[in-house]
């Protein structure tokens, strides 16, 4: 689907015109446009990306390509960006999902797949705010990146959540499917710090100052936007930090428990030992054992034994085996 946004002054003044209009609109340098293509069609691809802006092919193969990392291309009139939002559509764990931005002197491109809710929200913003909403590309810019860096925020909190739950486990009692718990938490935080670590060099690099279609006049909201991403990556890092210490207690807590049990079938084979012995010295099939002929014999292998028992258990007792 696509969706544009045509702009005099800051004010939306169209929206949703046809191919030979948009490249009408992106000849008059007094417009500033925006187009947003939610998962289109090649057709679409070909029309908006070849047809209307003409980008390069190899900045639009890296737009459709699924990449594992954010990016930044710098071309002669325009600034090519692959930035990682939450994808909320997963609700069973962390993931996310790519949009790729087109940042020119007068216009913004945005490509992405999946539903975004920052970019639904620009466009709320934009059709039902009369007054100005887009002075300038890199401001709409940064307003859509800060939003889709606020995205980060819930699936943080959610981890910290998860986090405490394993917490609560580990001092509670053992799971059987904890060890995946573990593992899949793990993962998500993984990939949450492989995302936003070079999410931050990329707004690093416009925050210096390094592409010329960013206003110095934007350069401090750019830093602020790095700040951000810089202290989400920082409670991701406590969050692994968390886990690690979670996942030594419970291998503490494994290693006391199977100790435990160690204890108890050794102090069950120390309280067998007089019955066992005894039993076996009488069982031995000699032509003459003395004891058998006394007339006592029966009676003092039972208290012997009894009484070996009793002195193994108070020197298990005392070891805290039991």
């Amino acid at each position: 689907m696509i969706q544009s946004f045509i702009f005099s002054e800051g004010r939306l003044v169209g929206r949703d015109l046809e191919l030979e209009a948009l490249r009408l609109v992106r000849a008059d340098k007094g417009l500033m446009l925006w187009v947003d293509l939610a998962n289109p069609t090649d057709d679409e691809i070909k029309g908006i990306l070849e047809g209307v802006f003409a980008f390069h092919p190899l900045a639009i193969e890296d737009c459709v390509t699924p990449s594992s990392l954010p990016k930044v291309e710098d071309y002669d009139d325009y600034l090519f960006l692959v930035i990682h939002a939450v994808d909320f559509t997963r609700t069973d764990k962390f993931s996310t999902t790519e949009i790729g931005l087109f940042l020119g002197r007068d216009f913004l491109v945005t490509f992405h797949r999946q539903p975004l809710v920052s970019v639904q929200t620009i466009i709320d913003r934009v059709t039902k705010t009369s007054g100005v909403v887009a002075r300038a590309p890199d401001r709409f810019t940064h307003n859509l990146l800060d939003l889709l860096s606020d995205s980060y925020l819930p699936a943080v909190n959610e981890l910290r959540k998860e986090l405490e739950h394993i917490e609560e486990t580990v001092l509670s009692q053992s799971s059987a499917d904890f060890t995946a718990q573990l593992v899949q938490v793990r993962s998500e935080i993984y990939h949450l710090r492989e995302i936003i670590s070079p999410q931050c060099d990329v707004i690093n690099r416009l925050a210096h100052g390094e592409s010329k279609l960013v206003r110095p006049v934007m350069l401090p909201y750019f830093r602020d936007l790095r700040d951000k991403l810089h202290r989400i990556d920082e409670t991701a890092a406590g969050h692994a930090e968390q886990l690690l210490i979670s996942f030594d207690l419970y291998l503490s807590k494994s290693a006391f428990e199977t100790n435990e049990g160690i204890k108890i079938l050794t102090a069950l084979t120390a309280l067998t030992v007089p019955a066992t012995v005894v039993g076996t010295w009488y069982g031995m099939n000699f032509a003459h054992m003395p004891e058998l002929s006394s007339p006592f014999g029966y009676l003092t292998a039972t208290f012997f034994t009894v009484l070996s028992t009793i002195g193994m258990w108070v020197w298990c007792k005392r070891r805290k085996w039991i």
